[in-house]
């Protein structure tokens, strides 16, 4: 039996008793009952022409005049975050990337991430306002820097000992790996003299490889006055042109300050890099680990980090002396 005082809504609203005309589109919504027949909680069936605004529905489930839907209020959008939490989102991925590296034992990688991390969440911390934020990143920041030292002094005793060691694997094609971000690390101001052992300094690209690496040196922060380099001479008629670009690298570098001391070995094999500082670096490649460019007008063909690599593994220690004996 129809409900009275509901007439105007047909049976097609009610309950699906009958299927809505085709072309219009149907709304389920929980109702009172007692709203339509007079007890209990039922569903009530609303149809309303697609695209028409009678299609919209009150929380009542009854259609809304189009003048009623044109005044409901928008749905707000996504509340922006604040300032501080915006910056705190650097912080937290630089600090879970520390203590994963941590966990895995490379602390010298991780004590860079642990630096980084707490310097981003320092600015976080000068940005927030909330005291008890302020505290908890405080806390935060006393903790990180605690295990930053703690590595610290880890490295220290490490490099006393002689028994640090860092190795990278450098893999065929890769990019990123210029001089400077190979050596930069390990070059400071009390560094005064290189030893560069290589047997492959003979060819033209070796030799501009070498330069290169030179450039670096000289550029700092190290204060670099003398160079030790111990190569073999290339063979047959190239050798008079190793010799002549190596006596002209030897003058622009005087021209520098910087004093550059060429021997020639013919037995020498190993390939190793060592500053005063008590760093040694071995590249399986040397010094010559990037690939040929392109063309002179490549991308990579001036800024190595952006040439293509050989694959090699690079080894990198740290002794009490730098000399071999």
């Amino acid at each position: 039996m129809r409900p009275k005082g509901k007439e105007s809504l047909g049976r097609s609203h009610l309950y699906g008793r009958a299927l809505p005309p085709a072309g219009r589109a149907t709304f389920r919504f929980p109702v009172l009952r007692n709203h339509v027949t007079g007890g209990g909680r039922g569903i009530l069936l609303v149809t309303g022409l697609l695209g028409s605004p009678w299609g919209l529905v009150s929380a009542g489930g009854l259609p809304l005049s189009p003048r009623t839907a044109a005044n409901r209020p928008a749905k707000r959008g996504p509340r922006r975050r604040a300032f501080p939490a915006v910056m705190e989102d650097p912080a937290v991925l630089v600090l879970k990337r520390a203590v994963e590296l941590d966990s895995a034992s490379r602390f010298q990688e991780s004590l860079v991430c642990y630096q980084e991390g707490i310097d981003l969440l320092m600015r976080v911390l000068k940005a927030t306002k909330d005291q008890k934020k302020k505290a908890h990143y405080r806390d935060k920041i006393t903790s990180y820097m605690d295990r930053a030292e703690e590595i610290k002094k880890y490295i220290e005793k490490e490099k006393e000992d002689g028994k640090y060691h860092k190795q990278i694997k450098i893999e065929e094609n890769s990019k990123g790996f210029s001089y400077e971000k190979l050596f930069q690390e390990y070059l400071n101001e009390t560094v005064t003299e290189v030893w560069v052992e290589d047997p492959y300094i003979r060819q033209v690209h070796q030799l501009y490889n070498f330069l290169r690496f030179c450039e670096m040196l000289v550029k700092g922060p190290c204060k670099v006055k003398t160079i030790h380099l111990l190569t073999s001479h290339d063979e047959g008629n190239e050798k008079s042109q190793q010799m002549t670009i190596l006596e002209e690298i030897q003058q622009s570098l005087k021209d520098f300050g910087v004093t550059l001391d060429v021997s020639y070995s013919p037995s020498i094999h190993d390939r190793e890099i060592r500053f005063n500082n008590g760093w040694m670096i071995k590249i399986g490649r040397g010094l010559d680990y990037f690939k040929k460019p392109q063309g002179r007008f490549c991308l990579g063909y001036c800024d190595f980090d952006l040439r293509p690599c050989h694959e090699t593994t690079v080894d990198i220690f740290h002794t009490k002396h730098t000399k071999k004996t």
